[in-house]
């Protein structure tokens, strides 16, 4: 029996054509080879020849394959169809080894007849390089010995070429049984594709699947495929607009757009996804969009799979540079070749969410098929609609033409969908997007579509979803052009979580939940500060405009400002509302920069701040901005940290606002806090004097009164030791407090922070003391690796001892040090320049010195073994990190404690940190 004989089977579906097939495999060439070796040696002694030439035909497969997609880096589509069509070979050729010469039937049984199937995405003749090979092997009956062996047989050669398959072997009856009973191997058949065997139970198989369990079950399918999809999306972040999307599963992904093809092929059999125009539920323009943006994300995944030899769908910022090279994008302006790229994807992203609600609402008008389950019942009957109509609750256009008329109606209608709370008709806004283009210069500069804008803007109800439902039909863009110029716009850092427009969206979205108080648990400071703004619409448009100058070449803060001062008239804002947004756009990083990078117990720091926010209204405004800008960078960047030092530098400001030259002075407040301590330690009036005389002024003023009391509590029960270690949880700062209590010598520092670190703990504040009997009194604010606090027993137990060894110098420290893993696995795709900066000016009694650095594991104890070898006294230290880059601030003076302002020495200690800075070996020499 001869391999080459061809079978003859059922017409292929239709798919991209892969040309020169040969090139990427030459089946019959390969089948003559195999063949004449197994009538040479045989088939068990040929079996160690014949696998090495399908382990080559597959590397030269690859190869060829990732060739051509360097030469078409777009060329999703065809990469995708060529890596099935190489496994469908290679596949055919093992059949024909295993049921020809393996286990040959010269009469073969009806029940010795097996046909192999492709199934999911491989059914669907779309693979990347390295993506599963799910196959399934049906049987007309229940499998016999010979069927055992040979699908045996060949798996054994598919594990044996490296392939990860997923694999079934099932009768057609347990086929129809198991399809019944879970949704995954349904869809999985859904797609099931003949490849080689017996063509009669293939035909058997699929009529099967379609008479018995596909017939009468297409709404509970359609309903339970949306269930499916909807879960996914939560999983995966349920935002298009993640700056590291998972390409395959993510939303607006390919997923999404299989899904569609699914309900589609489950409800019409339709065989291709260019057939969803036949059945009605694309238009050719939507379905051109359709194969566009699936052809993009195809190239994607499978440069992303080349890159990586392994089966990758997530986006990551290591790869993405990469990517952006590969597929030819090029720096603009303002713009890197990387972020250009990513802004092009989420594009496309963009495209696949429009599609995905303009398929559902025609599955919906045509089929009713359990669509409407996932929309939720309006019983509202608003009246007057303005010419718009109600279909089933959803906000309709009576006509086709019905934006011709009239353009201002692109922003009435989601103006009306915010006042009355209608949902909007799939079809209306497929219509929105095909009309945006009627908003030109005119209806931009009209009286009444601005303030239609402005109220959704502005509402109390939900902005949020309104504005992104703008966003998804082009409407907002076309409206703020200058808004447009950031959709889908990316920043190539690990601190930002979404795109510009999705990030400003969503601070709307918070900026509104807090005005309504429903978050008043997690930001009662700012719930209580917008209930007293005189004006509420400049934080919104202020909001909105914080970022929208991202991109342009320069700061963003700046040019967003200059942005403020043209688009808010236009807006209807008054004068003096349009000089403030301005100003708070120019200043939105203000509150964040002094309050995380600033020691807010020095006063010069409050009198700093104060004297450029100038007034309360401004001081609340720029307060509430802050937090929402923070909060809508992604999950976990907002903390109770965060929380305390903006709280506390808002209500140190509002009172030097409110009292002027008036405030409390400082002797005042140094006594008010030594009284309450004495109420809480209860000691004798000798005891309490002879312990409080032990502090000094500064320390008063720096420490709050819980960690005053800690700190004296700590100090008692040391007595006559000269070292005492205590950690313990502290959830209002969202942090552990790690004191040390210690005889005072140099280099003590850099010890703590690094024995802090050898425990897993990030130092995201340090106050550093010595009392007038020459102990050193710190106390350190520490987060693991999660930006949570350490809070178990052992896991403090921990850091205690970790601190302890360092400081007694029990370990050689770098060792321990270079043995703690990476903090940000994919920061090295990013490079950030060290630079060290010097401020005499920030405050009246140190010299503050600011490094910014690519963050990594160990560098506050490198930066602070610097600041030992360079013989300075360090006061206090505040960290901040955003994503890859880490901003370290000290407050240091020399050892005679007086500021640092010989030149010469300032710039060898910048040159130090510096450098510090950039080695990561630099502490060998310290241990």
């Amino acid at each position: 029996m001869n391999i080459r004989a061809d079978i003859p089977k059922p017409v292929a579906e239709p798919g991209t054509r892969v040309v020169r097939q040969r090139d990427v495999i030459n089946r019959r060439a390969l089948a003559d080879t195999i063949e004449d070796l197994i009538a040479e040696d045989g088939i068990a002694k040929a079996r160690s020849k014949i696998l090495p030439l399908l382990q080559e035909a597959l590397a030269s497969g690859r190869a060829e394959i990732s060739r051509r997609l360097l030469e078409k880096p777009s060329a999703g589509h065809e990469a995708a169809a060529a890596q099935s069509f190489l496994v469908d070979q290679l596949v055919r050729l093992i059949h024909d080894i295993a049921v020809r010469h393996q286990y040959p039937v010269n009469n073969p049984s009806a029940g010795e007849r097996i046909t192999v199937m492709a199934v999911g995405g491989y059914g669907r003749g779309e693979m990347a390089p390295h993506s599963d090979v799910d196959i399934a092997f049906i049987t007309p009956f229940k499998q016999t010995s010979w069927t055992e062996q040979a699908i045996e047989a060949m798996l054994y050669w598919l594990w044996d070429l490296g392939f990860k398959v997923g694999q079934s072997s099932r009768s057609i009856d347990e086929m129809v049984r198991m399809a019944k009973e879970d949704l995954s191997i349904r869809t999985a058949l859904l797609e099931g594709r003949y490849i080689w065997g017996d063509t009669d139970v293939y035909e058997e198989a699929k009529m099967r699947f379609y008479a018995d369990v596909v017939s009468g079950t297409q709404s509970s399918f359609v309903a339970e495929k949306l269930a499916e999809r909807d879960a996914r999306h939560l999983r995966m972040g349920d935002s298009r607009y993640v700056v590291e999307p998972n390409v395959k599963e993510g939303k607006g992904g390919l997923r999404d757009l299989q899904t569609l093809y699914w309900i589609g092929k489950y409800i019409h059999r339709v065989s291709s996804a260019e057939e969803l125009v036949d059945v009605g539920l694309l238009t050719t323009d939507e379905f051109k969009r359709f194969r566009k943006a699936a052809n993009f994300l195809w190239a994607v995944r499978c440069h992303m799979h080349d890159i990586t030899g392994r089966c990758e769908d997530r986006l990551t910022f290591d790869l993405q540079p990469e990517i952006a090279r590969r597929m030819r994008f090029a720096e603009r302006t303002g713009k890197s070749a990387v972020e250009r790229f990513m802004q092009y994807y989420f594009l496309n992203a963009k495209v696949v969410g429009n599609l995905t609600g303009v398929f559902l609402a025609h599955l919906d008008e045509t089929h009713n098929a359990g669509v409407r389950r996932f929309i939720p019942n309006i019983t509202r009957r608003p009246k007057k609609l303005k010419g718009f109509t109600l279909d089933r609750g959803r906000l309709a256009l009576p006509d086709e033409e019905f934006f011709s008329r009239d353009p201002v109606r692109l922003i009435e209608m989601f103006a009306l969908a915010d006042k009355h709370e209608l949902e909007i008709h799939p079809l209306a806004m497929r219509a929105a997007r095909r009309d945006a283009k009627l908003i030109t210069n005119k209806v931009r500069k009209d009286r009444r579509a601005n303030q239609l804008f402005l109220d959704v803007l502005c509402s109390p109800r939900d902005p949020e979803l309104v504005l992104r439902w703008m966003n998804e039909a082009s409407i907002f863009g076309r409206f703020i052009p200058d808004f447009g110029r950031v959709v889908a716009q990316m920043q190539f850092d690990m601190y930002h979580h979404y795109t510009v427009d999705e990030h400003s969206i969503r601070a709307i979205g918070l900026l509104a939940k807090i005005g309504a108080g429903a978050l008043a648990d997690d930001h009662p400071n700012s719930t209580e500060t917008m209930k007293k703004l005189q004006n509420r619409r400049v934080l919104f448009v202020a909001t909105l405009l914080h970022d929208i100058a991202k991109g342009r070449g320069g700061d963003h803060s700046v040019l967003g400002a200059e942005v403020a001062l043209k688009l808010c008239p236009r807006l209807g804002l008054q004068p003096h509302e349009t000089e403030l947004v301005s100003w708070l756009v120019r200043h939105h990083l203000l509150m964040s920069a002094m309050a995380f990078k600033r020691d807010l117990s020095d006063f010069k720091t409050i009198q700093d701040f104060v004297s450029q926010v100038k007034s309360i209204e401004r001081l609340r405004l720029l307060t509430v901005l802050t937090v929402v800008d923070i909060r809508a960078v992604g999950p976990g960047v907002w903390n109770s940290w965060k929380r305390q030092l903006l709280t506390d530098l808002f209500e140190s400001s509002e009172e030097m606002l409110r009292l002027g030259h008036k405030q409390r002075g400082r002797d005042e407040r140094i006594l008010e806090k030594k009284t309450a301590l004495q109420d809480g330690l209860k000691l004798s009036k000798a005891k309490f004097t002879k312990l409080s005389k032990r502090l000094p002024d500064p320390y008063w003023i720096a420490e709050p009164d819980d960690i005053i009391a800690h700190n004296a509590r700590l100090m008692l029960k040391a007595g006559e030791d000269n070292l005492a270690i205590a950690a313990e949880a502290y959830p209002e700062r969202g942090a552990t407090l790690v004191t040390i209590y210690a005889a005072d010598h140099p280099g003590l520092f850099y010890r703590i922070a690094g024995g802090i670190h050898v425990a897993g703990g990030n130092i995201i504040d340090a106050r550093i003391h010595t009392t007038r009997d020459g102990m050193a009194l710190d106390n350190f604010l520490v987060q693991d690796q999660n930006g949570k606090p350490f809070a178990d027993e052992r896991q403090l137990e921990r850091l205690q001892k970790a601190v302890e060894d360092a400081l007694a110098n029990r370990n050689k420290l770098s060792v321990k040090l270079d043995a703690r893993p990476m903090a940000h696995s994919r920061a090295g795709a990013f490079k950030i320049t060290p630079v060290a900066m010097v401020d005499n000016d920030a405050s009246n009694r140190f010299t503050v010195i600011e490094v910014n650095a690519q963050d990594r594991p160990a560098l506050l104890n490198e930066l602070a073994y610097a600041l030992f070898e360079s013989k300075v006294t360090v006061h206090s230290a505040h960290i901040a990190t955003y994503g890859e880059r880490a901003v370290d601030t000290f407050y240091i003076t020399d050892l005679l404690g007086g500021k640092i302002t010989n030149t010469t020495r300032l710039n060898n200690l910048k040159k130090k940190l510096t450098a510090a800075a950039q080695s990561e070996k630099s502490m060998k020499k310290a241990s």
